[in-house]
C-alpha cells in the first residue's frame, strides 16, 4: 500500500520519454532563439526560451535533478550569449528546474491549466531572483519594471500554451 502512495510510485506513473533528437534540439534552439530573436525586434523581448524548456521537461520527467542540472546548465549558456553577469540566470533557472520537477513529482502536471499557472510563477519567480542577485548579492544598480516582469510572465505563458502540446506530440508512446 506505501509503493502505491510514495514519490516513486507516482514519478513512474508518468515519466514520459523523448528521443534523444528532442532534448538535445529543443534547448539548443531555445538559446538559439533567446539570442536572436530580441535582436531582430529591436528592444526587449517578453519571453524566456530556456525557462520554457527548462520547466517543460522538468514537470514531464518528473526529476527534479534532472531540471538542476538542465536548468543550469541552459542558464550558464544563455549568461554566455547575452551580456548578464555568468551566473545569474544560471541560478534562476536552476532554481526554478528544481522546483518544477519537485511539483511533477508531486501533482498531476498532464492537466495544461497547471503546466501554465507553473510557468507563470516560476517565471516570476526567476525574475524575483535576478533582481535579489543584481540589487542585494552583487550591489549593482538594476533597472526594474514589475509591469515588464509580470509581461514577461504572461509572454513565457502564452509561448508555452503553443510550444508545450507541440513538444507533447514527439514523446516516445509504450
Amino acid at each position: 500500500m506505501m509503493d502505491v502512495l510514495g514519490a516513486d510510485y507516482r514519478r513512474n506513473l508518468g515519466v514520459r520519454r523523448f528521443p534523444l533528437l528532442v532534448y538535445a534540439l529543443t534547448p539548443l534552439l531555445a538559446l538559439m532563439l533567446q539570442a536572436w530573436l530580441p535582436r531582430l525586434v529591436q528592444g526587449y523581448a517578453w519571453f524566456d526560451l530556456p525557462l520554457l524548456v527548462t520547466i517543460y521537461f522538468a514537470l514531464v520527467r518528473r526529476d527534479p535533478i534532472q531540471g538542476t542540472l538542465m536548468g543550469a546548465s541552459l542558464g550558464i549558456f544563455e549568461d554566455a550569449l547575452t551580456n548578464h553577469a555568468l551566473g545569474v540566470n544560471g541560478i534562476a533557472k536552476t532554481v526554478a528546474g528544481f522546483l518544477a520537477g519537485s511539483v511533477g513529482v508531486r501533482i498531476d502536471v498532464e492537466n495544461h491549466t497547471i503546466r501554465l499557472l507553473l510557468t507563470f510563477l516560476l517565471s516570476a519567480l526567476c525574475s524575483g531572483i535576478y533582481v535579489f542577485i543584481y540589487r542585494i548579492l552583487l550591489g549593482l544598480d538594476f533597472q526594474w519594471n514589475w509591469f515588464s516582469e509580470l509581461m514577461t510572465a504572461v509572454g513565457n505563458v502564452v509561448i508555452a500554451a503553443v510550444v508545450f502540446p507541440l513538444i507533447d506530440r514527439t514523446q516516445i508512446l509504450d
